[in-house]
């Protein structure tokens, strides 16, 4: 479709992935701008003000390392004098002049007496009305779009934007009809508009969300094993009792609820959550102890090789006195190694599987999978982690996550699955400090240097592997100044290495021939190094909180007083605001909640790799409430399924579901 005469805007919608009027129409602010003038005298600290003038003067440009400060002098309508900084924005100078109006929208520092730029619009853009921003290609301008999406409602009739939800819902909430709510979010008069058109769709996405959860959670239910043998719970308990170390009450609880599920005769799918250090693995352990001595095989999956082979080492010394028989498969295992395992997991010869995605892949089948686990699971999709369960005819599923959320938050999220979450610590709780740093800073070169007088091992983690993927730091450029710095001390890890070179790099660090590894996110999950006292993440504003904690919790895992360092030169107080989430807080439920708040659940589900819709307009934090009305309403409609109303948002699920289980069997 041509929406423009010119070539250019064309290409631009393209790649913004606009290729009908109807897309243009779902492609929302960002973000609004409220564009009535305010006062300019009596100003509180941080207060936004709007004004319009003009600059004066000549616009000063300064460097400091990475960032950049813009500095001019901006005089109001009414001759008030601002002096205005505006931080990374070194286009400015170029762009800017003495001759036109401009529309200031900033924050006042009190203390300095200044205005922090937020944004600046060249025309006088104020008045009583609320201003859409959009995130646009550069080659489209703000306005041009605005006006575009005016045109797109004028192209398209009532029928092209249904309403999904169900009229009982609609006059239950007062809700308006889908394409007024669109309408308004794109042209509101008040603030009052977008929150009204925002009720309409973030309430469909819970309802859609719920509804689906809870279908696949009823269909869940009704699959039952078949000729299951019960778990002597006894047994059980005899060989915990041959561990060196005793279960926190938090362990011993949920692995009874765990025994509980695969002694009933429906299938398990729960989850099991907890802060990293808590125990998971080790009741998933106890869990496929209990499988085997019903005589069914088990399955462990991990995101990474390393952490596969890790949880191997661990599994073979902890059934060491048993006769349980355990295998390793990962990607990397040679042809030969696969043919083997393959043709011993179908002769039963082995009891307990650990590896990586090749366990669900379409040559691996168990003769009597009976549990499967999947560590870090949102690592997975929700298609994926299915599928392991899926090649055992009453194959249990057992998931675990380091990102722990709070368990209403989880109940709602996980609405297809039990939750089950371990608070307690095993050992002493870790006393890890952490730090914002300048990537300057004299200190981390001391911090660095005590570590390894102290015969200790030091992670150093950038975003990204190659330089150019962004503005932030690689890598091979990490690697290249820590090398000239520790020559003969540095190693260096990312996701490109083959296994080979990866198990290579791990050893020497592991055995402190090279005590400091320069390494992107692999290193999040599992990696389990005891004397690692020091992490250095740098441009750590380029990672969600999340996986900032996971990063932490590699180090002082044998209680040593430990530090990390989040490495940032920026002055957004955003960014600031949220590495100090970190400084000031070890709860990995408190920093999960926060990621959510910020940057929504899609990581957290996994649902990135599976083919569902990440939420594109609820913040499950903020929207909790919405969330549990739209548990209850999908509750309702599944209890009334003979109602014409609910007809089309039924059917509309089914045929999600049945789009996923197709998926599912291409894998199988």
């Amino acid at each position: 479709m041509q929406f423009s005469k010119s070539g250019k805007i064309n290409k631009a919608l393209y790649d913004m992935g606009i290729y009908t009027y109807k897309d243009a129409i779902f492609n929302l602010p960002r973000k609004y701008e409220d564009m009535s003038l305010t006062k300019e005298t009596g100003l509180a600290d941080k207060e936004r003000v709007v004004v319009v003038g003009k600059i004066v003067g000549n616009v000063i440009n300064r460097r400091f390392g990475k960032t950049s400060q813009c500095k001019f002098t901006f005089v109001s309508d009414n001759r008030n004098v601002f002096q205005v900084e505006a931080w990374n924005r070194p286009w400015l100078g170029k762009m800017l002049n003495t001759t036109d109006d401009y529309t200031l929208i900033a924050n006042y520092d009190a203390k300095h007496n200044k205005f922090n730029m937020v944004n600046l619009l060249k025309g006088r853009e104020a008045s009583n009305t609320v201003k859409p921003i959009y995130h646009l290609h550069h080659d489209i301008e703000n306005y041009w779009y605005s006006q575009f999406v005016d045109k797109a409602f004028g192209m398209i009739s009532d029928g092209d934007i249904p309403n999904e939800i169900p009229q009982y819902f609609m006059d239950k909430y007062r809700l308006i009809n889908k394409k007024e709510a669109l309408y308004r979010l794109h042209f509101p008069k008040r603030f009052e508009d977008i929150r009204q058109g925002q009720r309409v769709l973030k309430y469909e996405e819970c309802l859609n969300f719920s509804l689906r959860t809870q279908m696949i959670r009823a269909n869940n239910k009704e699959l039952v094993k078949d000729n299951i043998a019960p778990i002597d719970k006894k047994l059980v308990g005899d060989f915990i009792k041959t561990l060196p170390y005793k279960l926190t009450d938090d362990q011993r609880y949920t692995l009874n609820d765990i025994l509980n599920d695969m002694n009933d005769n429906t299938l398990m799918y729960r989850l099991l959550q907890g802060d990293v250090g808590t125990g998971k693995t080790l009741v998933a352990a106890l869990a496929l102890y209990g499988n085997y001595l019903r005589n069914d095989q088990g399955a462990f999956m991990a995101p990474t090789d390393a952490l596969a082979r890790q949880h191997y080492a661990n599994f073979v010394k902890m059934f060491k006195g048993t006769d349980i028989k355990i295998a390793l498969l990962l990607g990397s295992s040679s042809t030969k190694e696969r043919s083997a395992i393959r043709s011993a997991l179908m002769n039963k010869e082995i009891d307990i599987v650990i590896g990586t995605h090749v366990l669900f892949s379409k040559d691996i089948n168990y003769l009597t999978l009976g549990l499967a686990v999947i560590d870090e699971q949102h690592k997975f999709g929700v298609n994926q982690r299915s599928l392991l369960a899926s090649k055992g005819s009453h194959a249990d599923l057992l998931l675990m996550s380091a990102t722990p959320i709070p368990r209403t938050l989880a109940l709602t999220l996980y609405g297809d699955l039990d939750v089950s979450t371990l608070n307690q610590f095993p050992f002493e709780s870790r006393k890890i400090e952490t730090v914002i740093m300048s990537a300057a800073s004299k200190k981390l070169e001391k911090r660095i240097k005590q570590s390894l007088e102290n015969n200790k091992r030091i992670f150093i983690v950038a975003p990204m592997i190659d330089e150019g993927e962004s503005d932030a730091i690689s890598v091979e450029q990490l690697y290249a100044t820590y090398l000239l710095r520790y020559p003969g001390k540095v190693g260096l890890l990312h996701g490109k290495l083959d296994q080979d070179e990866k198990n290579f790099v791990l050893e020497d660090f592991y055995s402190g021939e090279r005590p400091i590894l320069v390494s992107t996110t692999v290193i999040e999950v599992g990696i389990d190094v005891k004397n690692a006292d020091l992490m250095v993440i740098y441009d750590a504003t380029h990672f969600g909180l999340a996986s900032l904690h996971q990063l932490r919790g590699r180090i002082g895992r044998d209680g040593t007083e430990s530090t990390c360092v989040l490495v940032s030169d920026s002055n957004d107080e955003d960014d600031i605001d949220k590495l100090n989430v970190l400084v000031n807080s070890n709860d990995g439920f408190y920093i999960a909640e926060e990621d959510l708040r910020r940057r929504g659940p899609g990581e957290l589900l996994g649902v990135r790799q599976s083919g569902v819709a990440n939420f594109n307009f609820v913040n499950l934090v903020n929207d909790f409430k919405m969330f549990e009305c739209a548990r209850d309403d999908a509750a309702y409609i599944l209890k009334n399924q003979d109602n014409r109303d609910f007809a089309r948002i039924l059917y509309k699920t089914r045929k999600i579901i049945e789009k996923e289980n197709n998926l599912n069997s291409w894998y199988k």
